[in-house]
């Protein structure tokens, strides 16, 4: 059976500035195929060699797959959609499949949209594929659809979704196939090495009303420490990698597990640097242990500050203070790591006053670098249900955190991008200068190749999609790009809650939440030992 992968092309300007980045689902649903036997696999990268619709039609016609596979994010959920129309119309055998986390949620909405959808992956992706793929290769995909869990699909114009597919337990059991990549592509440009996004860990104990991923994983569960860096030592080893980011959403959540993984790096001596995302409290709980981590390789630390104003995080239910934040930011420049603060912004009470105060938070703390991203009410997120029909814009192509989706009531879309942007300028012209001046040799270079990275987007317009800013003369006009069939009145939004309450998410898909926190007296782990369940 022929299996085909894609990752649709779809493009941002938001995290590609720093680089191409591999798409890690490739490998670990891939391996997980290869595993059970299904070695006919290629993979197509559209989005990182920017494949245009017709010549990616052209691939897909050539080699004539029996299955093919795209994922989507939720922005990227109209470009999947129409890159699994193209696989229909030149191959109309063939079984589309969708993953991601958009469809897990979004599943009748997007079965609606988009009929040629054959099956949509819900959930982690490596067993249900599998097991999908198994009744398919069978010819019995038909006959046991509705007995294999973790899918949804149509059945006589209605959608049928079955219960979820348990978590996977034991990460170590996975199996990614990391050869299924064509390395030379995902170079890292801060530091013009190859790039990885593995996963140490998945799960979030933390329930942040704006994000959804730690619905989407459903428990925390992390890989032993010795067989995840044996993972890493075949990405240094056999595909010349020379820096990670851990796709986790909050790796140092076990202390001593972390810990045990950083020991075990040293050892190795691998020669390879990294960098995760984490909470403050963490940062804080482990002052002591920053240079340990450091040693271990640990370079980039990217924040979960989130917000200027103590009010925002309440919001967001961040469980952290102003206070906290600049402390961690200290704490890691003090130890030889790159501090990285994230702002979000545009929410309904944003100001241009607001905006200022979070470039001057930024001058206070004096983090290395700073994100300003644009609040993104996930439209499966405990935050979207709030807002209800105040969120106006429903294009999910404009879900990218560089776009403003909600309309504050003091100022328009266009005027908090332009002062996000103002603040990029100030920021960065400022930090061009001051990482000439790093004294630490190997972290002047990287922040001089961050400062590379920015400048060289900003360049082409990549860098938050810069190509909608507009000039005549002295005078900046932005193009926000969204669908206006996709922009609805409350009244629209208040009508189609009515009469189509089907096409709402699905946000019982989880269960009942499982997870583990990181309080001070986690037992220490002892290699074997399952992780510790703990109440929070």
């Amino acid at each position: 059976m022929r299996i085909m992968m894609i990752q649709p092309n779809y493009h941002s300007g938001g995290a590609e500035i720093a680089g191409n980045w591999p798409p890690s689902w490739v490998p670990y649903v891939g391996g997980a195929l290869k595993a059970a036997g299904f070695d006919n696999i290629r993979f197509v990268d559209a989005m990182t060699d920017y494949i245009p619709d017709h010549v990616l039609r052209e691939i897909i016609a050539k080699n004539q797959p029996d299955v093919v596979l795209a994922t989507a994010i939720t922005p990227m959920i109209y470009q999947s959609q129409k890159t699994l129309q193209m696989v229909k119309e030149v191959c109309p055998q063939a079984k589309t499949i969708m993953g991601g986390i958009h469809p897990t949620y979004m599943y009748n909405e997007v079965l609606h949209e988009a009929p040629w959808v054959d099956y949509i992956i819900r959930g982690e992706g490596e067993e249900i594929t599998v097991n999908l793929l198994q009744a398919i290769a069978n010819g019995t995909d038909t006959v046991e659809r509705r007995h294999i869990l973790g899918i949804a699909f149509l059945e006589e114009g209605k959608v049928v979704a079955t219960a979820p597919q348990p978590s996977i337990a034991d990460l170590d059991k996975l199996t990614p196939d990391w050869s299924l990549l064509d390395w030379q592509k995902y170079i890292y440009t801060p530091l013009n090495v190859r790039v990885a996004v593995p996963s140490y860990s998945r799960g979030c104990p933390f329930t942040c009303r704006f994000c959804s991923q730690w619905k989407f994983w459903r428990k925390y569960r992390s890989c032993n420490p010795k067989r995840f860096v044996d993972e890493i030592e075949t990405l240094v080893n056999q595909h010349q990698v020379g820096f990670f980011i851990l796709a986790d959403e909050e790796p140092t959540i076990n202390k001593p597990k972390f810990m045990a993984l950083c020991q075990e790096l040293i050892d190795r001596n691998l020669n390879v640097h990294w960098g995760i995302n984490t909470r403050v409290t963490d940062i804080l709980r482990d002052e002591q242990d920053l240079p340990f981590y450091r040693q271990a390789g640990l370079v980039h630390v990217s924040l979960g500050t989130e917000a200027a104003a103590q009010l925002k995080l309440n919001l967001f239910r961040k469980e952290t203070t102003i206070e906290d934040n600049k402390r961690a930011v200290k704490l890691l420049k003090q130890n030889g790591i790159l501090a990285e603060a994230q702002f979000i912004m545009g929410l309904e009470n944003e100001t241009p006053q607001t905006i200022e105060e979070t470039y001057k938070m930024a001058l206070d703390w004096n983090p290395d670098m700073v994100n300003w991203n644009m609040f993104t009410p996930w439209p499966f997120s405990e935050l979207f249900e709030d807002l209800g029909d105040r969120v106006e814009v429903r294009d999910y192509s404009q879900y990218n955190f560089v776009t403003p989706i909600m309309k504050p009531e003091a100022m328009e879309r266009e005027e908090v991008l332009k002062g996000v942007l103002r603040n990029y300028a100030r920021f960065y012209l400022r930090k061009s200068i001051e990482y000439w001046f790093e004294k630490d040799t190997f972290k002047r270079k990287y922040l001089l190749g961050c400062l590379k990275a920015f400048a060289q987007t900003t360049l082409n317009q990549r860098f938050y999609n810069l190509k909608r800013v507009k000039y005549k003369g002295l005078s900046a006009k932005i193009e926000l790009g969204f669908d206006e069939s996709k922009i609805l009145t409350r009244e629209q939004i208040a009508q189609l809650k009515q009469e189509r309450p089907e096409l709402a998410a699905d946000v019982n898909f989880t269960g009942n939440i499982s997870a583990c926190g990181a309080p001070n007296d986690l037992p220490e782990y002892v290699e074997g030992e399952d992780t510790p369940r703990i109440k929070i």
